[in-house]
């Protein structure tokens, strides 16, 4: 009989833990933890409620980059999340994210383009032929998932935009509305989140703007209703709910190398040699397998994207 299970460590070993106490201190001040405390029993059993999927997307064809593995139920690929503006446990996006509006929505190019555009998301969903991309999901706590995302290369997008000769790298930058986000009031990260590629990463063939999952537009607590997912590098790097896409001469500052820089670098790319200071990488956890199995180069991507770091001292540029 197989029962599924979540990856047993603790939230303080995920979590820097200089940011992880600030999170706690300041439920603490706010009287967060003692107001939990009184929380109905029947709020308990009723448990979290899940943001609505989208609507089934249409003319969704299958590609040929997808992985053949067995694909992480919906359940767990839509209730087990990071997204810190709805909250740092695990379990608070799934619960948080009803309060997104994802339309209308815009996302704007800007910076070293010969055509800056602002795009709404009904002709950024109509840009390009959708696919189903079945990839391997990493992510830098040691859980991983296999999803099947519905987008089309970022380079589509990219080839519109006309980037000037100055452009070396792409920066994305995410919502962050108090209103809409209740994680924006804890002062655990710099919003709003921001995380970048190299030219040649954000036009690579596996990078692709992700509109979906399960042949669905995005879940709210997913990174509706627009993001980018890169799936040689850890989880942290594919930014969700992306409102501006920005083409610079200079290495943009991302959010979890200005929080800790020792822990997480620029690249991020999945390596099995090169440890987090807290943990190894050497092996991952499957959302719904036992045991574990030993981390792949590149999270199994090697032979499309080592090319892009020959030469490169990957545990130095980590």
């Amino acid at each position: 009989m197989l029962i599924r299970s979540k990856p047993d460590i603790l939230p303080s070993e995920i979590t820097p833990r200089d940011v992880y106490q600030r999170r706690r201190e300041f439920l603490q001040a706010a009287g967060v933890l003692t107001a939990a405390a009184s929380l109905s029993v029947a709020s308990i059993v009723a448990g979290p409620r899940v943001a609505r999927a989208g609507a089934k997307l249409p003319n969704v064809r299958k590609s040929a980059f997808s992985v053949a593995e067995e694909q992480t139920p919906y359940k767990d690929v839509t209730t087990y999340n990071n997204y810190y503006e709805f909250g740092t446990d695990k379990d608070e996006p799934a619960e948080n994210a009803h309060t997104l509006k994802t339309r209308p929505w815009t996302v704007a190019v800007e910076g070293e383009v010969k055509k800056p555009k602002t795009f709404d998301i009904d002709e950024l969903l109509k840009l390009a032929p959708l696919e189903e991309r079945v990839y391997r999901m990493r992510c830098v706590e040691g859980w991983s998932m296999v999803i099947p995302w519905v987008g089309y290369p970022l380079s589509e997008l990219i080839k519109r935009v006309e980037p000037t000769g100055k452009a070396k790298y792409v920066e994305f930058i995410t919502l962050a509305d108090p209103q809409q986000m209740p994680g924006i009031t804890m002062p655990v990260l710099k919003w709003p989140y921001t995380e970048g590629l190299r030219m040649d990463e954000a036009q690579h063939p596996l990078t692709i703007l992700c509109l979906g999952l399960y042949g669905e537009a995005l879940p709210n607590q997913n990174g509706a209703p627009v993001r980018v997912v890169i799936p040689w590098k850890y989880g942290f790097k594919n930014g969700k709910s992306v409102v501006k896409i920005r083409f610079t001469e200079r290495q943009p500052q991302t959010t979890w190398n200005i929080a800790q820089p020792r822990e997480y670098g620029f690249y991020s790319n999945v390596n099995p040699e090169v440890d987090h200071p807290r943990w190894s990488q050497a092996k991952e956890r499957r959302i719904g397998e036992f045991g574990k199995r030993p981390t792949l180069m590149f999270n199994g991507y090697a032979g499309q994207v080592a090319a892009l770091y020959a030469g490169m001292d990957l545990k130095k540029n980590f």
